[in-house]
């Protein structure tokens, strides 16, 4: 309904944004909300359903695009508010779509290295801000080429999640093996999706989000194929053998395309993204936890993380459910 004007001056159809993507509803947090306090909400269940205790995680990372400040981490403030023991590890890890991933990465080393025996990577990612900027823009500057590159961010959702790790002798009930993974990157296209500041003639600052979604899907589409065959090679995995994947939520277009060009069958993958949208690095690990609960991933199963960001970065991960 904000964006009719907008609409009207282009010519496009209302609903324009569900039909190109799929995407039908998304979540934002309250005005004023602190990611640190989504984040800090996901670890604690998390701890309980580990059924640990505070003081046994040794290392606190925060993945997420979003952060409460530049500086300080927003890892310390969450684990302020968890309660962390002072002589745990805390700091922030950024990497687009993918810092979760590269945080479990950092916190199985440890564990495998036997500096540590559990870990916890946490993330909150709020879409209201940059979807609100952007809304404001298109209603000043209402151009065909604005919208295009405005399409990957109105697609944004919230959602915070957490991840724990431990080593074998502090493994709770229902927990899952990490087997391995692979990653591959891309940099040189590294200018296709760009999210920051710009200074203004009235040295004031703006918020600005532009992705070329086009060049993001064909040349992540080649990214994904070459990481899926070294993951599958890694592992030691044959395509057929992988039971599941949960792959990084972004929209219909690119699911269809990325399980096609892998050649996994839809019924293979558990979507979120219709009624979450794209909560960037959340997408993948609430995808996860919603499929067990909905009785998605069984136990037994082998499972592939499918995760990709701006960059490009591509990273998958395999997990016996």
């Amino acid at each position: 309904e904000r964006l009719d004007p907008v609409y009207r001056k282009l010519k496009l159809p209302f609903g324009q944004l569900e039909s190109m993507t799929g995407i039908t509803e998304r979540r934002w947090w309250p005005p004023n909300f602190m990611v640190s306090a989504g984040a800090t909400l996901a670890a604690e269940k998390a701890i309980l359903k580990a059924g640990l205790k505070v003081n046994d995680i040794d290392i606190l990372i925060y993945a997420g695009v979003c952060r409460d400040y530049i500086e300080p981490a927003t890892a310390c403030r969450v684990a302020a508010e968890l309660g962390i023991k002072p002589g745990a590890t805390v700091y922030d890890v950024s990497n687009a779509c993918l810092g979760v991933l590269n945080g479990i990465i950092d916190v199985a080393n440890r564990i495998e290295l036997g500096q540590i025996s559990a870990g916890l990577v946490v993330t909150c990612e709020s879409a209201r801000e940059v979807n609100e900027d952007s809304i404001f823009q298109l209603i000043n500057d209402p151009s065909l080429e604005r919208f295009k590159t405005s399409i990957a961010t109105l697609t944004g959702g919230s959602g915070a999640a957490a991840v724990l790790l431990t080593s074998h002798h502090l493994d709770a009930e229902g927990s899952h093996r990490l087997i391995g993974g692979v990653n591959r990157c891309a940099v040189e296209h590294h200018d296709l999706c760009r999210w920051g500041l710009k200074k203004l003639q009235n040295a004031m600052l703006e918020q600005f989000v532009i992705t070329d979604a086009v060049s993001v899907l064909r040349y992540g589409l080649s990214l994904g194929a070459k990481t899926w065959q070294s993951f599958l090679s890694e592992l030691g995995w044959a395509k057929d053998l992988v039971d599941k994947v949960i792959s990084h939520q972004i929209g219909k277009p690119h699911r269809t395309s990325i399980l096609k060009e892998l050649g996994i069958k839809e019924e293979k993958d558990f979507p979120t993204f219709p009624y979450l949208g794209n909560m960037g690095t959340a997408s993948l690990p609430i995808s996860t936890a919603l499929a067990e609960e909905r009785g998605f991933l069984l136990s037994g199963d082998q499972v592939g993380l499918l995760g990709i960001g701006s960059g490009l970065n591509c990273l998958m991960m395999g997990l016996k459910w």
